[in-house]
């Protein structure tokens, strides 16, 4: 039975409305930026993610900005990629973030090294996210995947990613199954805009004993909602949210994004069609607090 650590992990095992929000690290030391931004945002969520080279860009490492995040009185929640590191690499890691507080960890197989911009770089895939997730319960009951005894206590809280939107959807649920059965306790899920979808996925996924929280992304611009729709397998940004981005100018399609974001968060509460949302604010993460507050999320402190 996992020991609560921190106020994601005792928001997970609660009945509240669960918000976690993400934050990408600059690409070099200058984290000036990111402080400001996690200044703004961690005191209205539960838990804040640290993307781990994002998209195959290579940044400043998510175990660094989640050392940044503790240290300034938030929870972090530390995002490992299995196409950087083998099982040597991760597992060193995984000791690292526990004996320095951190319990909260999300693991993903990664994006393929071809979206970045260094295609030359090796992919290294040692694992998928199903075995690191395995790993991690691993290092939770003391040992390694060798089964060698670890010297010091783990403890963990692991999440994983799901796309409720996928087409076909059955082998995503099948990824599914074998995430949760691999010992995954909550979700974050691939961007959300059509509900519809949401609710078909937790009609399924209410069967297991997970917490799911909803994926939203900002929309800043109608180029960006086109690109996902063209380029990201699993997101579909409906043609209606295109067309009320497109009704207004440039300069207000920010603020028109934050109220879209804030409007799918609402009808998930009332609804009360998930568990949460994760906020996912590319490049914009000081949208975030806007995105929360407009929500209406009496129960996160204004600041």
């Amino acid at each position: 039975m996992l020991n609560v650590n921190g106020k994601f992990q005792k928001a997970l095992f609660s009945k509240k409305f669960i918000f976690t929000a993400e934050m990408g690290p600059p690409k070099g030391t200058n984290l000036e930026t990111f402080s400001d931004h996690l200044a703004l945002i961690k005191g209205l969520v539960d838990g804040i993610n640290v993307t781990d080279n994002q998209s195959s860009v290579m940044r400043y490492p998510s175990i660094g900005g989640c050392l940044l995040i503790k240290e300034a009185g938030g929870d972090p929640i530390l995002q490992m990629t299995c196409r950087d590191r083998n099982r040597l690499a991760l597992g060193s890691e995984l000791l690292f973030a526990a004996s320095r507080g951190i319990h909260n960890i999300l693991c993903l197989t990664g994006d393929s090294i071809l979206l970045g911009d260094q295609p030359q770089a090796k992919q290294v895939f040692d694992l998928d996210s199903v075995q690191l997730i395995r790993m991690v319960k691993e290092f939770g009951a003391g040992r390694d995947p060798g089964g060698n005894a670890l010297d010091g206590p783990v403890d963990f809280c692991v999440g994983a990613c799901v796309t409720p939107g996928a087409d076909p959807i059955e082998p995503q649920l099948l990824k599914f199954e074998k995430k949760v059965d691999a010992g995954a306790e909550f979700f974050q899920t691939q961007a959300v805009f059509d509900l519809d979808n949401l609710r078909r996925f937790m009609d399924y996924a209410r069967r297991f004993p997970v917490k799911i929280l909803a994926g939203i992304v900002l929309i800043n611009s109608v180029g960006m909602a086109n690109y996902m729709n063209n380029n990201v397998p699993g997101i579909l940004v409906p043609q209606v949210l295109m067309d009320e981005m497109a009704s207004v100018s440039k300069e207000d399609r920010l603020k028109k994004g934050i109220e879209i974001a804030a409007g799918i968060i609402r009808t998930i509460k009332e609804e009360e069609i998930c568990d949460g949302v994760h906020i996912m604010a590319i490049g914009k993460e000081e949208a975030a607090t806007d995105i929360i507050r407009l929500a209406g999320d009496l129960s996160c402190p204004l600041q």
